[in-house]
């Protein structure tokens, strides 16, 4: 069932000044990286001062008995996007070659953990979020990739419900695509999860033009015989997310109609 509000732990937020969500972040971090990190979560960050904090304070608030490094990629950020990470004290390296393809390669290669979780650095992430999506990958040598799904966070005069009904027949979408067309057009950059080695092993992001680095690299470890790719359902493999990529594609019905002519074209 997608949720048709907003969680508690995200509406909690708005009651943080910046100087209190950064000392929070800083004892949250401490917790989740309990020695050598078995799993590195990437985020790679361009110009995301307004959101970078809530993105981390929910990353650092995961709930696991696995050692977890966050790692976040300063992708040529002109505003306080380094500082404000670099107080935080989540470790963070500069990319200086634009895009994010680039970004997510320079993150992967600094990665310290076994298991890579690719994230935005725009999204909140639930609780329990890393050991859903590193569970599958643990449990079978079968499975190559992990990918989650995303919820969006209501913005303007669009109310929550409005993007829960979007979302339920994105989820038709998702069914067909898997089923009928390419299951890697599911698989999204700010939710999967996958292992270091087998993604260096397929030259890690690099994609052709016209595609997107995630959903190409889910397609190479699947086709060069790492395994399945896992669909992971349930809120806690839920990401949330503002709704500038649905503005910046003309608005929620214009998007709809494009994801949809997506589905059936592939294109």
């Amino acid at each position: 069932m997608r949720p048709t509000r907003v969680p508690k732990f995200i509406k909690a937020l708005a009651h943080y000044t910046n100087e209190e969500k950064i000392a929070l972040i800083q004892e949250q971090n401490k917790k989740l990286l309990k020695g050598a990190p078995e799993v590195t979560v990437v985020v790679p960050a361009y110009n995301e001062e307004k959101e970078i904090l809530n993105t981390l304070i929910t990353m650092t608030a995961n709930v696991t008995s696995r050692s977890v490094e966050i790692l976040v990629v300063n992708n040529n950020s002109t505003d306080r996007t380094k500082e404000l990470v670099d107080a935080t004290g989540v470790r963070c390296i500069d990319e200086f070659e634009k895009g994010v393809t680039a970004a997510r390669t320079s993150g992967l290669k600094a990665a310290k953990g076994k298991y890579i979780i690719n994230a935005d650095a725009d999204s909140l992430y639930p609780p329990f979020w890393v050991n859903a999506m590193i569970s599958p990958l643990e449990k079978s040598d079968e499975i190559a990739l992990a990918y989650g799904r995303f919820a969006f966070l209501p913005s303007g005069s669009n109310s929550r419900f409005v993007y829960f009904l979007y979302e339920n027949v994105a989820d038709i979408l998702r069914w067909f695509k898997k089923h009928f067309k390419e299951e890697g057009m599911n698989v999204y950059g700010c939710n999967s999860a996958f292992r270091k080695e087998h993604c260096l092993a397929v030259n890690a992001f690099e994609h052709p033009p016209g595609t997107n680095e995630d959903g190409w690299l889910a397609v190479k470890l699947r086709n060069g015989g790492f395994g399945k790719l896992k669909y992971v359902g349930g809120n806690k493999a839920t990401v949330w997310t503002v709704d500038r990529h649905l503005q910046n594609d003309g608005g929620l019905l214009k998007a709809f109609v494009m994801r949809i002519k997506n589905a059936i074209t592939g294109k």
